[in-house]
């Protein structure tokens, strides 16, 4: 966001209506505001913020006094604000709740707060929550963050500093928009978490088959196999499944000897009966 034409009406210590071309500063975005005490300094940064957000830059004001009193009762207060945002120009004017003179008899009213803002398309938004809103969509970060980054009151850096850690994260997460990366490290850990869970549930499958293994312990490889369901890691399931196959076929060529056995004696036994 940077700053194009700020203009104050009776705001704070401004009786009259005052425009800072700021865009004549020149496009360095380095720039000194100086002057005495009461100068109405702060009352620069109090004035974007509160056309921005509706709110005050610190923390001393609040919105209930930013109308100057050495306004005369019939300057309205309002300031309006223009600025650039990713090349495109938009403008501001928002005004504070105070108290002005009737238009008719004698007395006074009380001016409601209120926002008009003018997109780069021509379109206006109007009042105060839903202006406040689409600026915080544009600028992607909200009066808080905004305080702590972009517009640092006096005494109030120590904020940022001593923020916490997720916070100050967040914040600069919103500022760079570097949304997407957290958004990918998110996917990324949902995905690491649900194939881990894939990865657990097969290694109990598979060492629950290795406790169901049963080896006859004439068998050679009995102490080979018995030594690898003891130790019960998977990493030792390549040499049990190999060891297995061997049994599966030295029983397979003991079931067709037993097999054809059976076939002789039961050919043997029909021809003695007849």
């Amino acid at each position: 966001m940077k700053p194009l034409n700020l203009v104050m009406s009776a705001f704070g210590p401004y009786a009259e209506r005052v425009e800072l071309p700021i865009h004549q500063l020149g496009g360095s975005g380095l720039f000194l505001i100086t002057g005495d005490t009461g100068a109405g300094k702060t009352t620069i940064f109090d004035a974007i913020a509160f056309a921005l957000y509706g709110e005050a830059s610190g923390s001393v004001r609040t919105i209930d006094t930013l109308r100057s009193d050495f306004a005369k009762p019939d300057t309205k207060t309002y300031v309006e604000f223009e600025f650039l945002n990713k090349g495109q120009q938009y403008k501001l004017i928002r005004n504070p709740k105070y108290e002005r003179p009737k238009k008719k008899g004698i007395g006074f009213v009380n001016e409601n707060a209120d926002a008009t803002l003018i997109l780069p398309t021509g379109e206006v938004i109007t009042g105060n929550n839903r202006v406040t809103d689409k600026v915080i969509d544009l600028l992607g970060i909200d009066f808080r963050q905004f305080k702590q980054i972009a517009m640092i009151a006096q005494g109030e850096f120590l904020k940022l500093l001593h923020a916490e850690s997720k916070e100050r994260a967040d914040i600069f997460r919103k500022v760079f928009n570097t949304d997407i990366y957290q958004n990918i490290q998110d996917i990324l850990k949902r995905c690491e978490k649900d194939l881990k869970e894939q990865c657990d549930k097969s290694e109990r499958s598979i060492l629950q088959y290795v406790d169901g293994i049963v080896c006859d312990k004439d068998n050679g490889n009995y102490v080979l196999i018995s030594e690898l369901m003891i130790r019960r890691s998977i990493h030792g399931t390549a040499q049990i499944i190999e060891l297995l196959n061997k049994l599966i076929t030295e029983d397979t060529v003991t079931y067709c000897q037993d097999r054809k056995r059976s076939e002789i004696n039961s050919q043997s036994i029909i021809a003695q009966a007849q």
